[in-house]
């Protein structure tokens, strides 16, 4: 990994997350490896913070990783989970990629008197459909985002080329939301929900740094689209006010800085390098 562009990184979590980092950091035998900046380890921390589950949340220099670390992940890739095989967390098995470790603390803390209500319904049909657009989430919405965040004016495609794409993402997922609001299942905060917040709170590094931002138009002028971009504009600012995503948030000017770099398409993250050679995100 290059040394001359990412290894200014801050290496501690700010504000709202350096608070709830704080209030987890005693040993305890289940462990969260994290970085502030990644929205894969948001997407579990907010399970985490959801659902009160006890834990240590550990925050990973991603440029000097602790052996400790290196045993559970030897990709030494964030999130990873430690799950205790015993009382005393000695042995721990690990578990990795953000949506399967989401999944696996929903069910492994499912009792509903102590962790809240479970994050993906009873229904076999309406699960099997919230993965579904999990998938959708993971597969399109999100690469989208790193090839808008990662354009530069000497790509073979325009920026108005992956700004329609990103729109044409997140309306097909908008059109799937229940009418009544403001979450993707209604009434009922979700896995759906939870699996895109990372990147609706980082959708302003987009405003800031590419011509034209976002561009979603104003409500009221958006012809045809008016429906879904309200329904879409109802559930990003539920979203962007969910406690939990909040309290999992370092300060803005953080992510301005730590986000240059995509901006610039200069990182060397895993994430960065798949999306400037066309491959599937790691």
């Amino acid at each position: 990994m290059a040394t001359n562009v990412d290894t200014s990184i801050p290496a501690k979590p700010t504000g709202a997350a350096a608070e709830l980092a704080e209030s987890h950091s005693t040993e305890h035998p289940l462990k969260l490896y994290g970085g502030w900046f990644c929205p894969f380890v948001q997407r579990a921390w907010i399970v985490l913070a959801e659902k009160h589950i006890p834990h240590q949340y550990v925050e990973i220099n991603p440029y000097r990783k602790d052996p400790e670390f290196l045993a559970l992940n030897p990709r030494g890739l964030v999130p990873t989970l430690a799950v205790p095989t015993d009382a005393k967390g000695k042995h721990p098995k690990p578990l990795y990629e953000s949506a399967v470790i989401c999944e696996f603390l929903d069910e492994a803390y499912a009792d509903e008197t102590k962790f809240g209500p479970r994050l993906l319904p009873n229904d076999v049909y309406e699960r099997a459909r919230c993965r579904l657009w999990i998938d959708h989430i993971a597969s399109r919405i999100v690469p989208a985002f790193y090839r808008f965040i990662q354009h530069t004016p000497d790509k073979s495609y325009t920026i108005e080329d992956v700004r329609s794409e990103f729109h044409g993402h997140l309306k097909t997922l908008a059109k799937e939301m229940d009418t009544s609001g403001p979450w993707f299942l209604g009434d009922r905060f979700s896995l759906v929900d939870i699996m895109l917040a990372p990147w609706a709170k980082r959708l302003f590094l987009i405003d800031h740094y590419k011509p034209g931002g976002v561009g979603i138009t104003v409500a009221g002028q958006r012809g045809d689209d008016e429906e879904v971009w309200s329904r879409w504009q109802q559930w990003f600012d539920a979203i962007t006010e969910r406690e939990t995503v909040k309290q999992t948030w370092s300060n803005d000017e953080q992510y301005i800085d730590a986000y240059k770099r995509y901006a610039d398409d200069t990182t060397s993250s895993e994430v960065g390098k798949a999306t400037r050679q066309g491959k599937k995100l790691p």
